[in-house]
């Protein structure tokens, strides 16, 4: 397979020095890999710190700015980071107010956020967590206890992102995480595989003519393979996993996400079906967000989350935002 890259060893390391010479508005320690916002900390303000294995961009690091994260933790390629660059991505944003992590639930990431926290609170930071399992797609995985953490991470950053730089306390703003995790469900799709540097060839086999229903971010199984859909038919069956356990009751945030290699084209039409599906059953969309955030390398496919909002979390998602992948309002 062909890549952009040097050598599979510095694909981070490289990626890191080339966010730095695009965003002078970041902090980028390539040595410890921590990617933070360069007036952090800010003064009375809850910190938020994310972060994964590498792989998944613009997820985490293009979401670090004002109105979403403080800083990001970035791995190796779908692997956690340790927990040496959480705490001390947590000592460069911490205020005094506090720092929460957003961990998406992956099993190495939870234990080394875990870690993480105990060795912040022994060195006198207040820490909290939020642990995202959006996923309906399979209840456990290759790599998960419980559900698996996707495309509502973006959701979870930007609302609680926003609520912090307002000066919300820590506990206030770990609960509305914990509430926007709560209200929302994704669906992944994969028209083709996963290849990553250090392999260099499709990480499972997904024979032509063929997609899998319910795939992971890292290239886990999904619930089931089926001969080739079209964008309306997979649209309906995505909607119709999610709201046979997310019921929503009022309007909702629709998150039509590619995962990697899904041009734009693709996905606004697949986006049209998303809508329709969404009418069809009397679900009522509030706001829209179309394109690449939370994806899996070069695989073809597509995911949908959605996440119930009331008038505060709408108000929240609203809000101005600046980092590399997320803005408006500024």
């Amino acid at each position: 397979m062909k890549m952009l890259i040097n050598v599979p060893e510095t694909v981070v390391a490289d990626a890191l020095r080339g966010i730095a010479a695009a965003h002078p508005e970041l902090t980028v320690d390539v040595e410890n890999r921590v990617v933070a916002r360069r007036d952090a900390p800010v003064a009375g303000k809850v910190g938020l710190v994310s972060g994964g294995g590498s792989g998944h961009e613009p997820l985490h690091a293009g979401f670090v700015g004002p109105g979403m994260l403080s800083a990001a933790c970035p791995g190796e390629v779908f692997t956690s980071p340790v927990p040496d660059q959480m705490v001390r991505a947590a000592a460069t944003v911490d205020s005094g107010a506090g720092v929460l992590f957003v961990v998406k639930n992956y099993t190495g990431d939870v234990l080394n956020f875990e870690m993480a926290a105990e060795l912040a609170e022994d060195e006198g930071l207040q820490v909290a967590q939020v642990v995202v399992d959006d996923d309906v797609a399979v209840s456990d995985s290759t790599f998960t206890a419980g559900r698996r953490g996707t495309g509502a991470t973006l959701f979870v950053e930007k609302i609680a992102g926003a609520l912090a730089d307002e000066g919300a306390p820590l506990d206030r703003v770990a609960a509305v995480a914990r509430q926007v995790n709560g209200a929302s469900r994704s669906f992944g799709v994969a028209l083709g595989a996963v290849t990553t540097p250090a392999k260099g060839s499709p990480t499972f086999d997904l024979p032509a003519g063929e997609l899998e229903l319910g795939i992971g971010i890292h290239g886990e199984p999904g619930r089931e393979r089926r001969p080739m859909m079209t964008s309306g038919e997979i649209a309906d069956f995505a909607v119709n996993a999610i709201l046979e356990d997310l019921r929503p009751t009022g309007p909702v945030l629709a998150l039509v996400n590619g995962m990697g290699a899904t041009p734009l084209l693709e996905l606004y039409g697949f986006n049209a079906e998303v809508h329709r599906a969404l009418s069809e059953r009397g679900v009522p969309v509030a706001r829209t967000l179309v394109g690449n955030y939370v994806t899996s390398l070069d695989m073809a496919g597509c995911s949908v989350t959605l996440c119930q909002v009331d008038e505060e979390l709408l108000r929240l998602w609203d809000a101005p935002v600046r980092t590399a992948a997320l803005r408006w309002g500024r």
